[in-house]
């Protein structure tokens, strides 16, 4: 009876969105992202560091690179040349530390338990490879080498690497909506996950009245220029309880709002979830034509000056996403 209550409330339409449910779920709680949803997971993985168990990114770089200034995103922190590099472990390490004594982010020490896993293109030309190098050196700093795996795959290019979708661009396309690429049978989400959580049970098919709308604006979502929907998928299994959660962050230029839901379904993840007992969410940004017209999260600084610690207003929405499936 529950089952079915809880899936009857799930399954509606984008337009009609339900309440999220309280699933008694995120015992263990990892994220991921690609590009601007890379830098997120880590802005994330930072700011909840005792509750986050690890991290999967694709083309993003070290924590706060940024720094609040949307030139030095564009230069530092996406190219990383000889005239603008991105920083160095000791500039982070010195940021991190104040803001744990200030208390706007978890203890860094939290860190050293996680487990994370990057993945870098040799033919990325938006986030570049000194930019990727520049991540690895941060984790270096803070968590074992044999909790840190790193990806390097010759022939990508930009985007979420995956065999879920069946119109996924070329390994190497860069710049090009949806940005989600094939490389062979190389499985993004499969890889990450299988690192972050252990052996992990074949791939099932998705199903997809386990995919469902829920409404952010509780959360407060608007505020934080997230769209009023985001997107869940929950295996039958975890209507009981119990289940793992993972949050993977979307990239610039693939909200629901701008590829519907190519990068929802076709990221890969779903097919790992429905076979392990793992909730993934899929929080939304809102494309906004001045502040943010490509859709990306905020690891600039575009919706305030807090937006990479724990009370920043997308950290805070998308955290209070998490706690609400874990009552």
């Amino acid at each position: 009876m529950r089952c079915a209550m809880v899936l009857g409330m799930l399954g509606v339409a984008a337009a009609q969105a339900a309440p999220l449910p309280a699933l008694k779920a995120g015992q263990d709680i990892s994220v991921s992202g690609v590009s601007s949803g890379g830098y997120m997971a880590v802005q994330m993985q930072v700011a909840h560091a005792q509750q986050v168990s690890g991290a999967g990114i694709f083309a993003a770089g070290p924590y706060d690179c940024a720094q609040g200034s949307m030139l030095r995103a564009l230069t530092h922190c996406m190219a990383g040349s000889r005239w603008f590099p991105p920083p160095i472990p000791a500039d982070a390490r010195a940021l991190i530390e104040n803001r744990a004594r200030a208390g706007s982010i978890d203890s860094p020490a939290a860190l050293a338990r996680q487990r994370v896993w990057v993945l870098g293109g040799h033919n990325d030309q938006v986030v570049e490879r000194p930019v990727v190098q520049a991540l690895l050196a941060f984790y270096r700093d803070w968590i074992p080498a044999p909790q840190i795996a790193f990806v390097s795959l010759p022939e990508a290019g930009h985007g979420m690497i995956s065999v879920a979708d069946p119109a996924a661009l070329a390994c190497g396309s860069n710049k090009v909506s949806p940005h989600i690429n094939r490389c062979g049978d190389f499985d993004g989400a499969g890889a990450l996950l299988a690192f972050l959580l252990g052996p992990l049970q074949p791939r099932q098919g998705a199903r997809p009245e386990h995919l469902h709308a829920f409404d952010q604006t509780p959360y407060g979502a608007r505020d934080a220029g997230m769209a009023d929907t985001g997107y869940a998928y929950i295996p039958a299994a975890c209507t009981q309880g119990g289940c793992r959660v993972h949050v993977a962050f979307h990239g610039c230029e693939q909200s629901a709002e701008q590829i519907g839901r190519r990068f929802v379904e076709g990221s890969g993840y779903n097919e790992w979830a429905e076979a392990n007992r793992l909730i993934v969410l899929y929080p939304q940004i809102a494309p906004r034509l001045v502040s943010n017209p490509k859709g990306c999260w905020d690891w600039w600084g575009y919706t305030d000056a807090a937006y990479a610690t724990r009370n920043g207003a997308q950290i805070r929405a998308v955290w209070g996403v998490v706690a609400q499936l874990g009552r």
